[in-house]
């Protein structure tokens, strides 16, 4: 099948560019991953200086009591969407991934078809029964690697959907508590 040099030049060029996409690919999301790093730090520093100037500017204990019980619902908002964004960054190249590793598949099982028939035309009398158990075998693993693939994709939406809620979840708990602390801060004072 890949008896000249031509072909097999052509073979490694499809390899490369795969490997270069991959490349491309685990950068981009390295990129993306250091950038909203960088964000965080920035604004957990910023988060910080602003908290101190406020506790310190409190004038008695019932006012530093009620701004340290609502300092903790902005730090659980920033947290659930520091975590969607780092999952959607992660998500998103996941995806890119498996886009390009499944083209690969696809062109590999695409190259086995043209090996298979190559051989059936070449092929000594005799070797029917063997060409189609190597056909069957081949049919079966591209029907697992499906299977598998299918099973990956429903896997990632259904941990893609548990997170959103969880996400949810715990803003919708972070806010409940502060609306409680501030209801008990109001019936103390």
């Amino acid at each position: 099948m890949y008896a000249t040099p031509a072909q097999l030049v052509e073979l490694q060029k499809g390899q490369l560019d795969a490997f270069n996409s991959l490349g491309h690919t685990v950068f981009n999301a390295t990129e993306k991953f250091i950038n909203l790093n960088l964000a965080a730090a920035k604004a957990l520093m910023q988060d910080a200086a602003d908290t101190t100037h406020q506790l310190f500017g409190a004038k008695d204990a019932q006012e530093l009591f009620a701004l340290s019980s609502t300092l903790g619902q902005p730090t659980v908002e920033k947290a659930v969407s520091y975590s969607r964004n780092f999952y959607g960054i992660a998500s998103g190249a996941s995806a890119e991934i498996s886009k390009i590793v499944e083209a690969q598949i696809a062109d590999g099982n695409r190259k086995v078809s043209e090996l298979i028939d190559f051989a059936t035309k070449n092929a000594p009398a005799g070797s029917e029964p063997a060409l189609s158990m190597f056909k069957s075998a081949v049919a079966a693993s591209n029907t697992a690697f499906d299977t598998v693939s299918k099973a990956a994709k429903q896997a990632a939406d259904w941990a893609e959907s548990n997170f959103a809620a969880a996400a949810s979840a715990t803003v919708n708990a972070a806010t409940a508590a502060n609306d409680a602390v501030k209801a008990k801060t109001k019936r103390v004072g």
